[in-house]
């Protein structure tokens, strides 16, 4: 009985260090992608194909389906796309995630403890977080096979027991087999990890294939659990997303359980098939992995040309709404944090799109001054609602990602990001400002003479160019030379005819040509003007570049 228990515990101990394995091995993965992770989502196309592609090898690099599902489902919940397009990413995915599988057939238990200790000696002694990543991958790798190993020495003692083996032969059974695959799938959240357990017991000798068969087509059907988590509190696009990638997956199980059962009655066992197969015979961990890697690509083949018909389904049960409100912001999801590298990427464009927000509301302050539109003042206030909201719901994604485990690079740029969206969100305060004076032209309380309105459209066309040259920088990530000499000398411009137009304006009121009322409208648009200049200029050089330092910063208040 102790013998027993010691062999439990040790069941245990392995099924830990199986799990850890994974998580630092597909953490590290995640990680050392990078911009080439980035590259691959650029991809994403309408094409099922080429969507589907890009689901396998995303997963294949960040070997987690669960990971890639969740980020499908914040990026449809974003806008950036929809449910064609995203479900032949999931199918992809399915396929990316069997490479863990394949790994884990091989015999190399010999070798295995040099990955855990090349690994550990990165981790220790690595400067760069680059460097540690691939340490992680490499130990998580070690780890993961060690566990298994465990595992797989110590459920020996299952081969003794009657009660073990009489649920074995319950579970062979079509339906039995796939609920206890969805369930214990699901509650692990991993079909990689269920797949890992069912080899350990087939190497043990404990289990058949043809006594597991069913139970690998219903693991892969619980592997949607995360789909469905990672939709709750989404828009109803990503609920439909989760709800096609299950039935899909449903479908598929019940058709190749069909397709085995009828087998079976003609007398083709399915292990019996794999036997015959020279590199799977005697495997029995290989031919569970060959069976899920065969579902998968099956599922691919047979659904992926049905995604439609699916879709029009999963609508039917889900229909569409009409009536949710549009989020603040349109690039951020919670979901995406799961995979870093892209969490900084759709930062990026969340903040080059409120950098576009407060270029309009600049525009909408110059058509307010310059041309009388009274109208403008009430646009620039409804813009900078959405500016302020904007502005605080990247700030506290910036805090999020600043918490994970993120490259050293991207480090940097988000605490860029977090400066500029402050000068962002002054420049939009500061056309606020603007389109308060000019409506105070507009009603009569401030007139101005016509060598002022002069000198006011000469520093607003300034001011302008250097929002779009500062902008380009930003939103690009540009160094360009000549665009950085272009901000620097619009820069010294601005304050020279701000110099300039204070002086005038003192000599026009020691002449009588201007009023005192129209003298402090005048001082404080120059004022203004001046800021949102500045502004311009710390937003332009915030981005640090690689290899290439950081560009000289400047400081505005």
């Amino acid at each position: 009985m102790g013998d027993i228990i010691f062999k439990i515990i040790s069941v245990l101990g392995g099924l830990g260090l199986f799990l850890l394995g994974m998580k630092l091995m597909g953490e590290g993965l995640e990680l050392a992608a990078g911009s080439k992770l980035r590259t691959l989502l650029e991809k994403i196309t309408s094409k099922k194909f080429i969507a589907m592609l890009v689901g396998v090898l995303v997963t294949a690099v960040i070997q987690s389906s669960s990971a890639t599902d969740a980020m499908v489902v914040g990026f449809v919940n974003a806008g950036l796309m929809d449910i064609y397009q995203s479900i032949g990413i999931l199918f992809g995915s399915k396929i990316g995630t069997t490479a863990t599988s394949l790994l884990l057939s091989f015999d190399i238990k010999a070798i295995v403890p040099i990955f855990t200790f090349a690994g550990a000696v990165v981790i220790t002694f690595a400067k760069k977080n680059n460097y540690r990543y691939y340490g992680q991958i490499a130990a998580g790798f070690g780890i993961l096979f060690m566990g298994m190993g465990i595992m797989s020495d110590n459920f020996d003692f299952l081969k003794e027991s009657e009660l073990f083996a009489n649920t074995v032969s319950t579970l062979a059974h079509p339906l039995l087999g796939l609920l206890v695959g969805m369930i214990f799938t699901g509650i692990i959240q991993s079909s990689s990890a269920s797949v890992g357990i069912l080899m350990a017991l087939g190497m043990s000798g404990v289990v058949s294939l043809d006594q597991c068969v069913y139970i690998i087509f219903g693991m892969n059907v619980g592997a949607c659990m995360p789909v469905f988590l990672s939709a709750a509190g989404a828009n109803r696009e990503s609920k439909q997303v989760a709800l096609s990638n299950f039935l899909t997956s449903l479908l598929a199980a019940l058709l190749m359980s069909a397709i085995v059962m009828l087998m079976d009655i003609a007398g083709f066992k399915i292990g019996a098939i794999c036997e015959a197969v020279p590199f799977l015979k005697g495997a029995t961990a290989a031919q569970i992995s060959a069976v899920h890697i065969a579902f998968n690509v099956a599922r691919t083949i047979i659904f992926l040309p049905l995604s439609t018909p699916i879709i029009k389904l999963t609508k039917l049960i889900l229909p569409d709404k009409t009536d949710e409100d549009d989020e603040i912001t349109v690039f951020l999801d919670s979901r995406i944090l799961t995979t870093p590298p892209v969490a900084v990427q759709q930062t990026e464009k969340e903040c080059a799109r409120l950098a576009g927000l407060a270029r309009d509301s600049f525009d909408l302050a110059m058509k307010a001054l310059l041309e009388g539109d009274s109208k403008a003042y009430a646009k620039v206030e409804e813009n900078e609602k959405v500016v302020d909201k904007l502005t605080h719901g990247i700030t506290k994604y910036i805090v999020k990602i600043n918490g994970l485990d993120i490259m050293d690079y991207d480090r940097k740029v988000m605490g860029a990001m977090y400066n500029a969206i402050q000068d962002l969100e002054r420049i939009g305060d500061r056309s606020e400002n603007i389109c308060e004076s000019a409506q105070k032209m507009i009603d009569g309380m401030a007139t101005m003479s016509d060598k002022a309105k002069k000198e006011l459209r000469t520093l607003c066309e300034v001011v302008s160019q250097i929002l779009d040259d500062s902008f380009y920088m930003f939103t690009n990530q540009s160094k360009d030379p000549n665009l950085t000499e272009a901000v620097l000398q619009a820069e010294d411009q601005i304050d020279e005819y701000c110099e300039l137009f204070r002086q005038n304006h003192v000599n026009r009121l020691s002449k009588g040509e201007c009023n005192a009322e129209a003298g402090a409208v005048f001082i404080e648009l120059l004022t203004n003007l001046e800021r949102i200049g500045d502004h311009a200029v710390t937003v332009a050089f915030c981005i640090p570049y690689k290899n290439h330092g950081v560009l000289p910063q400047q400081t505005s208040n």
